[in-house]
C-alpha cells in the first residue's frame, strides 16, 4: 500500500511539474496583467509577506498579476485601476 501510495504522488507530482512548465512560444503569447485576478487566484507576485501563486489577499490586487493572453489584460475588468482595466505594472 505504501508503494502505490508513493508512486500515485510522485507521478502526480511529476505531471504537475510538467503542465507547469511553458514552451517559450506559449510564453510569448501570453503577458502579466495586474489588477485582474480574483482573491487567491493571482500566478504569482502578490506584495510584500506572500510567496507566488495563489497568494493574492483581495480581489483586483493592484500587485498580483495574472498571465493572459497577449494584448488582452488592457482589455479586461480591474475595479481597482484608475482605467478600469487592467494594468501591464503594479499599480
Amino acid at each position: 500500500m505504501k508503494n502505490t501510495k508513493a508512486s500515485l504522488a510522485l507521478a502526480l507530482g511529476t505531471a504537475v511539474a510538467i503542465s507547469a512548465v511553458a514552451t517559450p512560444a506559449q510564453a510569448a503569447s501570453k503577458e502579466k496583467c495586474y489588477g485582474v485576478a480574483l482573491a487567491g487566484q493571482n500566478d504569482c507576485a502578490a506584495g510584500p509577506g506572500t510567496s507566488c501563486a495563489g497568494t493574492s489577499t483581495t480581489d483586483y490586487q493592484s500587485n498580483a498579476w495574472k498571465l493572459v493572453p497577449a494584448g488582452s489584460c488592457v482589455e479586461m475588468e480591474s475595479k481597482t485601476s484608475s482605467t478600469g482595466h487592467g494594468q501591464l505594472k503594479a499599480f
